[in-house]
Parts: C-alpha cells; structure tokens; sequence
C-alpha cells in the first residue's frame, strides 16, 4: 500500500496505489502525471520492490545527465523510477528505445507535473508503450484515511432504486464543506498544515515557484503580472462558462493570449475546463465548456477569497469525479448540460449509453424545485437518462421523486 505519513503518524493510501500496481505489471511503463504537490514523488517512491532506481530531474546533476545522454540515463535492465520528466521531455524517446531493445513489465515509471500529452516540446507519447495516471489533489476520503475518493463506482454499478441503500451504509462523517474547500487537496495543507495562516504561507510559496520556474519550463511568460491577474479572474469565475473574449476584456489582455494562459494551465493540471454535453435535443444547448480549478484551497487563495461560496462545493464535487474518472479503466465522462432557456445540470457522468446527471446545492434543507433540472434533462434523453442525484449541505438522504435522490455531500464524497 502506497503511504503518506502526516504529523500524527496516521497512514493515508492514495486511491490510484492499487491501479498504479496493476498496470506496473503488463506495461513496461506507468506515466503518473499531476499537478506540483499532489503527492506524486511519495506515491512513485514507495512503488514496487525495493531496489528500484530512484532518480529525479528537479536534482540538476541528473537533469543536465538527461539533457546530454539521455540513454545512459535509462542505461541497464533494472526497473527505474524518473520523477518530473517534463523538465527533459527528450529523455521519453530514451525511454522508448529502451523498451524497444527489451519490454518487461514495469521498467520504466515516470512523473511529471505537466500533461505530457498536451506539451508542444514531448514528440513521443509513448503510444503502446505506457500507460498514463492522474493524481489529482487528495479526496475528502483519501484525508480521512480511507484511500477511497467517494461512492461513484457503488453508485453506477446499483440500480436507481437500491442509491438510498447504498448511500445509508456509507460512513455518517460529517463536515463542514466550507472547511474542506479551505484547506483543499494538497497533501502539506489539507492534512499537515492546521491553521489558515500557515495555509496562506504555503499558497503564496506554491504561486510564486509555479509561476517563476514551472511555467518558465513549460512556456516562456515575459508578463508574469498578467499571467497571475487571469488566475485569480479564472478563479473568481469558478463554475462559469468559458467566455474568452470577456475575460480578456476585464483584465486588458488579447484573446488570443488569454487562450494561450489557459492552455499552460490546464497543461499544468491547474485548470479544469468540463465540456459540456453536446447530443442535439430538442432545445438548443450551450456548447462552451465550463471553469474550475484543480484546488479548491489554492483557487481561494488566489482570488483572495476567505470564505467559500457554492461554486466552490461544486469544485470539490468535481475534484472527486475526476479523482474516480482517471483511476478506473472502463472508460468515463465527465461533462455539464446547459440550455439557451436557462435548464442546466452541474454534471452529467457518460459511461457507455448511460448518463447519471448529478446537481450541487449549497444548500442544508433541499427542496423538489431544487431537483427540476434533473427532471428536465431526465425527459429530455429518456431511455438513456438515469435518476438523478442532488448532492446539498444539509443531512437529509431522502428521494425527492422517481427522479431524483437528495443526499448529503459527506455520504458521497
């Protein structure tokens, strides 16, 4: 089991530990990506048998090592971990030859906090070679130990009838959501950290090192204070459609750069841009994905907001839906539904012909009218369309009609 030890000596598994194991052993190489600070080095460092080479490409020895002769980097037959490859994306097609010359199963795992994919600079993707993980930031359940990032597989895999059931045998733990959005999902301030003051020391650390040495690497920003101006506005827009052209018109910038900002973002796995659901029905929908950020705590902290708002619950909904979505095989989508006449679902989960609409309120006491889009968009795809979760801040876990279950937040996440 992959561990992380916080100051009161407790263990916490990370959710992917499991699934990371299982691909280590048909694929030659594993590529976990994620954000800075996700916990990507603890997971690589405790994965596989002991003996594995560790070796990292923030130490500049090693990065100028990958730099000039990426194989003798790679050089050997024994498995080997190399952390944060997107400092050297050239080191991949080392990587490539290497498995090329011998396949054996878990080789090669490789971190980085970029999307490796989405990077102009990475030629080789290392197609039918890897297998690729995300770490999002820790889930309400990975911090209270569980190694669990909430109850979306049991909730998929039951029928609409039995969610009631599934949902009441989750653990009663509740909380304050506010509080968890404060502290967010990065390991250091969600669970060593215990004190907003300390929180905001780390928030501004994590800002500064992103944008003047991580995002150097990845693009070069000769504007550094328009680059964190569209930040905090992206963050003040948490939950909002993607409208380019007006976000570049209230912080002075092009929109052309505002798109290029976003990109390095969302390469960054900083931002979160959720399509929107696109199937032609009979009313007309807005096709503009929809705003969130990787970190509730973070995305406070740079808009400087201290007190978070229901947008900010429905991020954290999100983080978890992503945290399930890119840890499973079977395939799943993540996407929002939203007409020209105002009827919107916050989620919409897509796995095969099925769709599970799920709607966020902030609200402690949920009421029918709350539910009334799950029920629009239920009728308006049919067959296809299952029953609906409102998730709300109350405690109440009750059906509010054969369209929709209300259920607390804590029972899902």
């Amino acid at each position: 089991m992959i561990i992380i030890h916080d100051v009161n000596i407790s263990l916490l598994s990370r959710f992917v530990a499991k699934d990371l194991e299982a691909r280590m052993r048909v694929m030659p190489a594993v590529v976990v990506a994620g954000a800075r600070q996700t916990g990507k080095s603890t997971l690589a460092r405790g994965c596989g048998p002991k003996g594995r080479r560790y070796l990292s490409l923030d130490d500049f020895d090693v990065l100028d090592l990958a730099r000039r002769d990426p194989d003798s980097l790679v050089a050997g037959t024994g498995p080997v971990t190399l952390d944060e490859v997107q400092r050297e994306p050239g080191v991949l097609s080392a990587v490539k030859r290497a498995i090329d010359r011998e396949r054996q199963p878990g080789r090669f795992l490789l971190t980085g906090s970029a999307n490796l994919l989405m990077m102009r600079r990475v030629s080789e993707s290392l197609a039918g070679r890897a297998s690729y993980l995300t770490l999002w930031p820790m889930t309400r359940a990975e911090q209270l130990g569980r190694g669990l990032c909430g109850a979306w597989e049991e909730l998929i895999a039951a029928r609409d009838a039995d969610w009631l059931e599934v949902l009441a045998a989750q653990p009663d733990e509740r909380a304050d959501w506010r509080a968890l959005a404060l502290r967010g999902g990065f390991p250091v301030p969600a669970v060593h950290l215990r004190n907003a003051e300390e929180r905001d020391i780390w928030f501004d650390g994590y800002a500064r090192t992103y944008l003047e040495r991580d995002l150097q690497a990845l693009s070069s920003i000769a504007a550094l204070p328009d680059f964190r101006r569209l930040m905090r506005a992206v963050c003040l827009r948490i939950g909002g459609l993607v409208n380019q052209t007006a976000l570049g018109r209230d912080i002075g910038l092009p929109q052309p750069t505002v798109s290029r900002y976003l990109n390095l973002l969302e390469t960054s796995y900083l931002l979160v841009r959720v399509p929107a659901y696109s199937v032609n029905r009979t009313k007309r929908l807005m096709k503009s994905p929809k705003l969130y950020w990787g970190d509730t705590g973070l995305a406070l902290h740079l808009a400087g907001e201290s007190e978070p708002r229901g947008a900010h619950l429905e991020n954290l909904v999100l983080q978890s839906l992503l945290a399930w979505r890119d840890a499973r095989l079977g395939r799943a989508e993540i996407l929002h539904w939203r007409t020209t006449v105002g009827d919107e679902v916050d989620f919409v989960i897509e796995i095969g012909d099925a769709l599970l609409p799920v709607e966020v309120k902030a609200t402690s006491r949920p009421r029918l009218r709350d539910a009334r889009h799950l029920k629009t968009f239920r009728n308006e795809h049919g067959e296809r369309a299952r029953a609906g979760l409102l998730l709300h801040a109350g405690t109440s876990l009750e059906w509010l009609g054969p369209h929709a279950l209300a259920a607390p937040w804590w029972r899902v996440l």
